[in-house]
């Protein structure tokens, strides 16, 4: 009688060590029937992965070179100042309120300052600003 775990039918072997490299598995010696399936959905899985990332790697290489970087606001000033550069100059929003206007104008002065070695026409600059952003314009015939 066999050993337990042993399987009695195996082809007579005449090299030793190939017989217990392929071990014979037939028909109804077969382990797993689902691995065969398993491995067919990770190849299909695997080929979509790469196909996606292809994709995605083209798209990448299409894009523009100045969209890659962060756009900052090129140029100079305007000739006449608008809401829109003085919230630019003063790094806040257009709608932002008074108070936060004049700590923003404080901020850039301080850094800017003409006696901390500044340029006078950044400081007329920002003050221009700060005019502009609390509706104090030359054109502005309102006392409030």
């Amino acid at each position: 009688m066999p050993p337990f775990g042993k399987n009695p039918i195996k082809p007579s072997c005449p090299q030793k060590g190939l017989c217990q490299i392929f071990e014979f598995s037939g028909p109804a010696n077969m382990a797993n029937p689902v691995a065969p399936l398993i491995a067919g959905l990770a190849v299909a899985a695997a080929a979509y992965a790469g196909k996606y990332g292809i994709q995605a790697w083209q798209a990448f290489k299409a894009r523009s070179p100045t969209a890659r970087l962060r756009k900052f606001y090129e140029g100079g000033f305007q000739p006449v100042m608008t809401r829109r550069e003085a919230a630019l100059i003063l790094g806040v929003r257009e709608s932002t309120p008074a108070d936060k206007v004049k700590e923003a104008h404080r901020r850039v002065m301080v850094a800017n300052h003409p006696d901390a070695g500044g340029s006078d026409y950044l400081a007329i600059k920002i003050n221009e600003a700060k005019d502009m952003m609390l509706r104090r314009t030359k054109g502005n015939s309102s006392a409030f």
